[in-house]
């Protein structure tokens, strides 16, 4: 794991529509220096097919097939195994990335001291409508990370020489902001790079998809506070009033 390399991690599952983005804005990199790690999970459509071209073009591109239909976070955990990068980031096969995205971030890793480096981001609406700006802190402990997820998952990158482990994505709703908070409670720094309000990646809130789901996603979050994190009911309640005022604003 020495040198500049990063693995981008891509759980797919029936992607077709979408995975041509995604894959062309890794591959398209001013930072070139990558290995795009495709895991299908049991698609039936030609996901495969379209993913399997690229990878005959390009070496950076390997692809994976899981034997079953396990779930994004078995797929990610595949990925994860698979992967030789000393730096890791995520991309979902329908979001994509600005062409600087990882030049950006991979100067800020290296600058100072910080493990963990994310950024703005903006959810997108599949008729291409811009519903947001996402703008994250520039910095963020365990501690503040509790209160929203601030680490958009397609922006987040790490440093796999600067933590003492690396977490496992569970079979939970928001299995991200789970990963992620696992990293930064092991006292590793976060760092925004780029300009807060310069989004370098795109979040494709695709109709009727679990995460649009406010009621579930609520739900999801409390179990974190309580089940994953341990804390009490009087604890959980005042994040979860955080949460919830974060989750407004990032829909604004």
């Amino acid at each position: 794991m020495s040198g500049r390399l990063v693995s981008v991690v891509m759980p797919m599952y029936n992607a077709e529509r979408f995975v041509r983005r995604p894959v062309e804005s890794v591959l398209g990199q001013r930072h070139g220096e990558l290995e795009l790690v495709v895991v299908d999970d049991g698609s039936s459509d030609g996901s495969v097919d379209l993913v399997a071209d690229y990878a005959r073009q390009d070496a950076r591109v390997r692809l994976l097939r899981s034997p079953r239909n396990g779930g994004v976070a078995a797929a990610r955990n595949q990925a994860l195994d698979a992967a030789t990068g000393r730096y890791v980031a995520f991309l979902d096969s329908d979001d994509w990335w600005h062409a600087d995205k990882l030049a950006i971030q991979l100067a800020e890793l290296e600058r100072g001291d910080a493990a963990v480096s994310y950024a703005a981001y903006q959810r997108v609406a599949e008729d291409g409508r811009v519903l947001a700006t996402v703008s994250p802190p520039p910095d963020l402990d365990h501690a503040r990370l509790l209160r929203s997820n601030h680490i958009g998952n397609c922006t987040g990158i790490y440093d796999r020489q600067r933590i003492a482990a690396e977490p496992r994505f569970l079979r939970i709703g928001h299995e991200d902001y789970v990963f992620w908070l696992a990293l930064l409670r092991a006292g590793v720094r976060a760092v925004r790079a780029g300009d807060g309000g310069m989004p370098l990646a795109w979040y494709l809130v695709r109709d009727g998809s679990q995460s649009s789901n406010k009621l579930r996603a609520a739900r999801w979050q409390w179990r974190i506070y309580r089940d994953v994190e341990g804390m009490g009911a009087v604890a959980s309640g005042w994040h979860m009033l955080h949460y919830l005022r974060h989750a407004l604003a990032k829909r604004r």
